[in-house]
């Protein structure tokens, strides 16, 4: 297990003293497991060794900044476990020292960190595990997820495309867990927003196509009934990416590859995410990434919550950060919030491809009697999740 410190000590203070602000040490830990990535066609958009990690460094930066003023100190231990080690032994470790965790790791994991009596009254923010069951029947009253889930990226999707009308869809699917999901939460967004699929293909894991993407995909796609948008569930970036221009029809890809609905994409540059963006990559030498995104809302959450509370008690900053006076500026061009029935932070979304960005969301004319945000992903009406009755 690999275990260090980042510490931003409080500046000005003396400023601090002189205006009677008492000082609160506010130790926050990220927490995250290794997990084997499987091998994708292309190794030419590796994924960072430090995805989530940079995030709440940028977090902790940002919380430094208003807590310097007000004698507040934030630290973040970083904590990372490798591969083949005792999960819930580093668990147990780091909820010793932390009542606020930052966890990058699998739903089960996180499910059996949530369940450790360490964790009881604890505050886990859950910054990458997508999995709509975290929000619905296996929600957990000390978990809040700053990662989207499955069904409010692909309610985005589909809301852009029914404005768009383009509602005849065809999908193809890998055959990963994830790709499964992500199908699944496809198919219920287009039954939600009257879209259609035409038709579903399968891919085959097993093929090479690095030296037959031009033969092997236009004729997979020919037998395709007459389609607007080629929907893709292919959470790896195995055969996804390779999909556009190699189709039988020229027709625009979406999901997983092409127009892609995400937490967060560098490509997004109004409500001064640019500078969010220049920030993050002097900081970290690369563009953001979701997890990253997710990470750093989930420590300026907890810095927001303290500094308007003046606690580092998790149950109160919990107690805040679901209630109606809670809001955080999130460079996406609307206040974000938490959803007091599961926990799932509310968020407009952005849908880009690797060049630009090509939508924002919700959608103009998406209405919702208490906020748009909750047009993406399950409502209160709807949700399963009991934990936080």
């Amino acid at each position: 297990m690999t275990y260090h410190s980042l510490i931003l000590p409080t500046a000005l203070a003396s400023l601090a003293a002189s205006t009677a602000l008492a000082n609160i040490d506010v130790p926050i830990a990220y927490l995250e497991m290794e997990v084997e990535r499987p091998p994708v066609l292309t190794n030419l958009d590796p994924i960072p060794d430090d995805l989530g990690r940079m995030g709440a460094a940028l977090g902790l930066a940002d919380n430094a900044t208003t807590g310097g003023f007000m004698g507040h100190n934030y630290s973040v231990s970083d904590v990372v476990v490798p591969l083949g080690e005792d999960w819930l032994a580093a668990a147990r470790e780091v909820l010793a020292a932390h009542r606020i965790l930052v966890v990058n790791a699998p739903a089960d994991a996180l499910l059996a960190l949530a369940d450790l009596p360490e964790a009881e009254g604890a505050l886990i923010f859950n910054a990458s595990a997508e999995a709509e069951a975290l929000r619905e029947g296996d929600c957990r009253a000390n978990i809040l997820h700053t990662m989207p889930d499955y069904a409010m990226r692909t309610d985005a999707l589909m809301q852009f495309l029914v404005t768009k009308r383009w509602t005849d869809l065809v999908m193809i699917t890998g055959q990963r867990p994830a790709d499964l999901e992500f199908a699944e939460a496809l198919r219920n967004s287009a039954t939600k927003f009257g879209a259609r699929i035409r038709a579903e293909k399968e891919w085959d894991m097993s093929s090479d196509m690095r030296r037959n993407i031009g033969q092997e995909f236009p004729v997979f796609t020919q037998d395709f009934p007459s389609h607007h948008v080629m929907l893709v569930a292919d959470e790896t970036g195995d055969f996804g990416p390779f999909l556009e221009f190699n189709a039988w029809e020229p027709r625009p890809v979406a999901g997983s590859a092409g127009a892609r609905p995400d937490a967060w994409s560098d490509r997004v540059e109004a409500y001064g995410a640019a500078q969010l963006q220049l920030r993050f990559k002097r900081l970290a030498d690369r563009p953001m990434g979701a997890v990253d995104y997710a990470a750093w809302a989930a420590v300026r959450s907890v810095g927001e919550a303290v500094t308007r509370t003046g606690s580092n008690d998790a149950v109160v900053l919990r107690e805040y950060i679901l209630g109606d006076a809670f809001e955080l500026a999130a460079f996406k061009g609307a206040a974000i919030t938490y959803r007091d029935w599961n926990g799932q932070m509310r968020q407009p979304m952005p849908i880009a491809t690797r060049t630009a960005l090509v939508a924002m969301t919700p959608m103009p004319g998406f209405l919702h009697e208490v906020s748009t945000l909750d047009t993406l992903g399950r409502d209160r009406p709807e949700t399963a999740c009991t934990a936080f009755d």
